[in-house]
């Protein structure tokens, strides 16, 4: 047997937008430690995902399926960028995100956090209303 060959399962949870619904999924795809560096983020037909900021990490996003709206809003300026399959793009940190899936299939985007996704960092994500982000609300 080869020793140096680990096979393990990767953890999926359902995602829920702030009112409850469920809105996709996610799923690590790989882990140093207890940090995720890769994961996918997948969006139901429709469904919207955000908004929120992240203090510490960038996102790196790279569509693998579908298509998805990334709606940002910088300066409190509200950008859209269409993202398909092989597209990607890089938001930086302290940068409000919202995702929309906007095709008639689950969207599907692998994110690359820079750094990478720590869960011992609590208050890293801070979650926003569309209201708040236009009333220029900082949290």
């Amino acid at each position: 047997m080869i020793t140096q060959v680990i096979e393990d399962t990767a953890k999926k949870v359902a995602t829920y937008d702030l009112d409850g619904k469920e809105n996709g999924w996610l799923m690590e795809l790989f882990k140093e430690g207890d940090k995720t560096i890769a994961y996918i983020s997948a969006a139901l037909p429709g469904a919207f995902k955000g908004y929120h900021l992240h203090r510490i990490r960038a996102a790196r996003y790279i569509c693998l399926k579908g298509t998805m709206k990334i709606i940002l809003y910088i300066s409190g300026k509200r950008e859209e960028h269409i993202l398909t399959p092989g597209k990607r793009i890089y938001i930086p940190r302290e940068t409000p995100t919202g995702l929309q899936c906007v095709s008639d299939e689950e969207a599907w985007l692998i994110n690359y956090p820079d750094p990478p996704y720590d869960p011992s960092l609590k208050d890293e994500q801070v979650d926003y209303t569309q209201e708040e982000l236009e009333q220029g609300i900082v949290k």
